[in-house]
């Protein structure tokens, strides 16, 4: 079968031709000269073996061979034109896939507004979401199953570059008639007179509370384990025991009558930031993604300081 090689500007070249009827109207619409455009559509009929205009002094016409290619030339021009289109989308950032993995807290509080946010601008652009516990997180990115981590600091790892993104801190909750309530903070030394109603061992939370307990120097025993967030809250909205949350974490709850009010002695807060891969560029829309997410969660972190 014969093979015909002929490039995009060619088949534009020569639809120009073909749609005025004439090299100085052709040319001038393309911006080249007429000997340019001329030896331009030579060189296609070279490729091809057949003439596609027939040339007289007045007019310029298409051959047999000429009308044959011109449907076949609109549909590779068109469908150059939209692959290029897409392209430019995807470099400037409005067209892309973006896998996140983030703790649950994040996904559920952060990641929904930045998200929308987004999308009013970027529709083209399709995000998953794998939320987890701290080390699920960094597993995805380890082996490259996400595109951005979200998480609390991580121990260093050689591939892994870790960026603050928002300081989250932690309070005491308890029920809104609770003695404890009372004071506008809590000195984490209060759970040692407690029931105290814990997160899994595996959670960030649980690591950062018995870092406080072990700082503090008070051995504290939980009640309960909890997985959820959900039952945590509503455990202590029954009266069974109070816990230490971040405050991020308040809208995950899901239980009313409960209060949050800082822990003093010491003040800790859990810093949560954006997890890359060492030596892996992010596409256009992950890196339009993290600015945005970034400003929504200052937003965040200003409302919440108000």
């Amino acid at each position: 079968m014969m093979r015909i090689n002929l490039t995009p500007l060619q088949l534009s070249a020569f639809l120009h031709l073909a749609r005025t009827g004439s090299f100085r109207d052709a040319a001038r619409s393309q911006r080249v000269s007429q000997p340019s455009l001329s030896r331009t559509i030579q060189a296609m009929e070279d490729a091809i073996g057949r003439r596609l205009f027939d040339r007289t002094t007045r007019r310029v016409q298409l051959t047999p061979t000429g009308r044959e290619l011109r449907p076949i030339a609109e549909r590779l021009v068109t469908e150059f034109d939209t692959g290029f289109g897409e392209l430019a989308q995807f470099v400037e950032g409005r067209r892309g896939r973006i896998t996140i993995a983030a703790l649950p807290s994040i996904a559920a509080v952060l990641l929904p507004g930045a998200i929308a946010r987004f999308l009013a601008d970027n529709a083209a652009v399709d995000f998953q979401i794998m939320d987890g516990l701290s080390g699920t997180v960094v597993d995805a990115m380890v082996s490259g199953k996400a595109d951005i981590g979200l998480t609390v600091r991580p121990t260093p790892a050689a591939n892994l570059a870790y960026r603050p993104l928002a300081a989250d801190a932690f309070g005491l909750v308890c029920r809104a008639d609770h003695p404890l309530a009372r004071s506008a903070t809590a000195p984490w030394a209060v759970f040692a007179d407690e029931p105290f109603i814990a997160m899994d061992p595996r959670s960030s939370v649980r690591a950062m509370t018995d870092a406080a307990f072990l700082q503090v120097g008070i051995a504290v025993r939980p009640l309960y384990e909890c997985a959820f967030l959900a039952t945590t809250g509503n455990l202590v909205a029954e009266g069974l025991g109070i816990t230490a949350l971040p405050r991020l974490t308040l809208s995950m709850i899901g239980s009313t009558g409960l209060v949050w009010r800082p822990l003093t002695a010491p003040s800790l807060r859990r810093s949560l930031g954006v997890l890359t891969q060492v030596g892996r560029s992010l596409s256009p829309a992950a890196s339009a993604f993290l600015k945005v997410l970034a400003q929504h969660a200052r937003k965040i972190a200003s409302a919440q300081s108000a």
